[in-house]
């Protein structure tokens, strides 16, 4: 079992992750939604411990973020937030369960074992342009059928104008999903991703569009 932890008390997420670990399980902690959304991308988890009262962007906001972008991450809420409403708006967001803080470890590890096997046999969503499709739960590329080894960085930006087919992607939000909002990155650096991409999976899926960005032309999600 793999977990994420987005958790921003430094105290809590040591012992959640000193728990999982007696408990046999990897786990990964991002201190932020930032951090989380990288994570995401660059790992597959059995399930994510979310804190919804995160610095910068709230977890609920990241949680509504990975459902529009059918990351189907089955989601725990550890939130000192009780109230009825919060319960709801965080179900409503997609959320597949809800622990109030404080609560019991023992109670902990029971619900991520509930949350895990309810999420079993789950359809994991493909998206497609032509020929080339995206396994999200996989993290794999194909070009008719066949397997394309893409680097991390080439795997969000394909991503990333995947999800948005028939749409210009800005370079500014490219950067933000490749990097996370990195600075000190090189301008080209997105251009580069650019035409590896059409190297490894043909020249006319990805279309410029000068002054403004990229687009992927009538993918299927």
């Amino acid at each position: 079992m793999h977990i994420l932890l987005v958790e921003d008390d430094s105290m809590l997420a040591d012992a959640v992750c000193d728990g999982a670990r007696q408990n046999g399980w990897t786990i990964d902690h991002a201190s932020d939604a930032a951090a989380a959304r990288l994570r995401l991308l660059d790992g597959a988890y059995s399930v994510m411990l979310l804190d919804l009262g995160l610095p910068r962007e709230s977890g609920l906001s990241l949680l509504k973020t990975m459902r529009a972008r059918y990351d189907v991450t089955p989601v725990l809420i550890l939130t000192a937030r009780g109230q009825l409403s919060e319960r709801i708006a965080g179900l409503d967001a997609g959320a597949d369960d809800y622990l109030v803080k404080p609560f019991q470890f023992d109670e902990l590890w029971a619900r991520v074992r509930a949350v895990i096997r309810r999420s079993q046999g789950r359809v994991i969503p493909l998206l497609t342009c032509g020929e080339v499709q995206l396994d999200l739960g996989k993290r794999v590329v194909t070009r008719a059928g066949v397997r394309v080894a893409l680097s991390a960085h080439e795997y969000r930006t394909l991503l990333a104008l995947l999800e948005r087919p028939g749409h210009i992607v800005t370079r500014d939000y490219l950067h933000e999903m490749v990097y996370g909002g990195a600075s000190a990155i090189e301008s080209n650096t997105i251009a580069v991703f650019i035409h590896q991409l059409r190297r490894k999976l043909g020249d006319n899926i990805i279309t410029t569009v000068h002054g403004q960005g990229y687009m992927i032309e009538g993918g299927d999600a």
